[in-house]
Parts: structure tokens; C-alpha cells; sequence
């Protein structure tokens, strides 16, 4: 065992180190979960003339999506706390001549100056609220009654393998705390009774919950072992972990993740680990 780093996986600062991390890597990480996207934009199935907010947007591809889906008598609003991808999502609508619009703002407190919603959407971009509560009370004051709710989140870490596996392997040479559950973080919602919790409170109801189960592309389709190993030391939390190591045992850990990653590599189609993902929707 390495050494200790008991404040390794501290929360991510998406309006700082974290977001400017996913704008370096915004292609791989896109690649990685754009199945996702899609399976949950097919759940929302969104009709002309529907006005949708698209939390945690990200760099916009899921918002520009809508746009198209909702058409010119629609809205596609992307909301996220990271300048650096609002920008790129900014440039990719004008690129795009889409009627894609976005906001820099945390959605925990923001007011918009926009009519109430009907829908709201969000891949990944809602277990990060230091207080959720209270921020998906906020969220609702900006949906019309009886507005559905679309969100993707991350089942169990021992139900995917993309990031279990990463991190049983970085634990053969460093100490890493075991998560807190519910704390803000990738898997804050893995529980459904306490999504259901908070969903409940914010004045939510009618949750209901589909299964998406799949092999995940580490660093995006067709990317090989030692891209992926790159892509998840320079843009995972977990990297900077290993920074912080020292060399050698990074370069120790990264071999090994190597052997990780080619023991699950597709010619042709990359890093392929499993993933499992709850595609929760809900009421205003």
C-alpha cells in the first residue's frame, strides 16, 4: 500500500478545476456517455413547441438536441455552473445555427428571467448539490405545474465497472477513502428511496425509474488502453490523486490500469466496461 491521501476525492469544483478538466477531454467525455444521452432523450421523447431546461448541460450537446427535437416554436435552455462550457456550448450552437440557448449559473440558487418550463432534463447533472433539496425547490419554481422530469444518474459503483475498476486498481498503490454515501458526487442518487426522498420534498412526485444497463467506452468508442489510462489520469478526480503520489507510483499505477484496460478492449471499439444507470422521471 502507498501512501495516504485522506482528502484525495474531495468534491468537485465544476465552476473551476473540474469543469476545465471536462472542456480539455469534452469530446472523450461526451463519447463516453453519449449512449446514455440518447437513451434518455428517447425516454423524454420531446414534441415540438416544448420549452425544456437542460441542467448541468455541459458542453450542450444534449441541449442542442433538444433544440432540434422542440423546433422553432420550442426553448432549449442549458444551465450550468461552469463558464468554461458554456462558452464552448455558446460557440457550438452559433457553429450549429441553433436556437440552443445558455446560462451560466448554479442552479441551486439562480432566478431566471425566462417563462416557466415544461420540461426539465438532465444527464448527470443533478447529484452535485451540497443541498439538494433546496436546490430541486429552486428548479421547480421554474417549471410549470405538472412539468415531467427527465434525469440520468449513476447506479451503484459496484454495478459499473468503468469506475470500480479504476479505482480497485489506484488502491493497490494509494490509500483512498471509502465514499460517503449520499455525499454530492457521481453517485449521490445511486440510492432510490433517498432520490425519492428529495424529489418528494422539493414538492416532486410520480417518480418512476427504467434501467439502462450497457458496456461503457472508457475515454469514448475506439479509444485504446493507453488513451483511456491518459484520458482518466489528466480529466478523473482520481488523477490528481496520483499527481499528488509522486511519480513512481504513478507510473506504477498507470501500468497496471494498462493491463486493466486491455483486458477489456474491442478492436475497433475501445475500452468497453460495464455501466448501469437509473433513467428516473418524475412531477412537478
Amino acid at each position: 500500500m502507498g501512501q495516504s491521501a485522506p482528502e484525495a476525492l474531495k468534491g468537485e469544483d465544476w465552476a473551476g478545476e473540474m469543469g476545465a478538466r471536462w472542456l480539455a477531454s469534452l469530446d472523450r467525455f461526451e463519447g463516453m456517455i453519449a449512449p446514455i444521452g440518447a437513451a434518455l432523450l428517447a425516454q423524454a421523447d420531446y414534441q415540438p413547441g416544448e420549452r425544456v431546461l437542460d441542467l448541468g448541460c455541459g458542453g450542450g450537446a444534449t441541449t442542442l438536441a433538444i433544440a432540434e427535437a422542440v423546433g422553432p416554436d420550442g426553448a432549449a435552455l442549458g444551465l450550468d455552473i461552469a463558464p468554461m462550457l458554456v462558452e464552448r456550448a455558446r460557440q457550438r450552437a452559433a457553429e450549429a445555427g441553433s436556437r440552443a440557448h445558455f446560462i451560466c449559473a448554479d442552479a441551486a440558487t439562480a432566478v431566471l428571467d425566462e417563462p416557466p418550463f415544461d420540461r426539465l432534463f438532465s444527464r448527470f447533472g443533478s447529484m452535485f448539490f451540497e443541498s439538494p433539496v433546496p436546490a430541486f425547490t429552486n428548479l421547480r419554481g421554474m417549471l410549470k405545474p405538472d412539468a415531467r422530469v427527465d434525469l440520468a444518474v449513476w447506479a451503484a459503483p459496484r454495478d459499473n465497472l468503468w469506475m470500480m475498476g479504476v479505482m480497485g486498481t489506484v488502491r493497490q498503490h494509494i490509500e483512498i477513502p471509502a465514499a460517503i454515501p449520499r455525499a454530492p458526487g457521481p453517485f449521490a442518487f445511486e440510492d432510490l428511496t433517498y432520490l425519492e426522498e428529495i424529489l418528494t420534498s422539493a414538492g416532486f412526485s410520480d417518480m418512476e425509474v427504467a434501467t439502462y444497463e450497457g458496456r461503457q467506452p472508457v475515454a469514448g468508442p475506439g479509444a485504446t488502453p493507453q488513451e483511456a489510462v491518459d484520458f482518466v489520469l489528466s480529466s478523473m478526480a482520481v488523477g490528481r490523486v496520483l499527481d499528488e503520489a509522486g511519480p513512481d507510483i504513478r507510473a506504477a499505477a498507470r501500468a497496471d490500469l494498462i493491463d486493466l484496460f486491455k483486458a477489456r478492449h474491442v478492436p475497433g471499439e475501445g475500452v468497453l466496461m460495464g455501466c448501469k444507470v437509473w433513467l428516473v422521471t418524475a412531477r412537478a
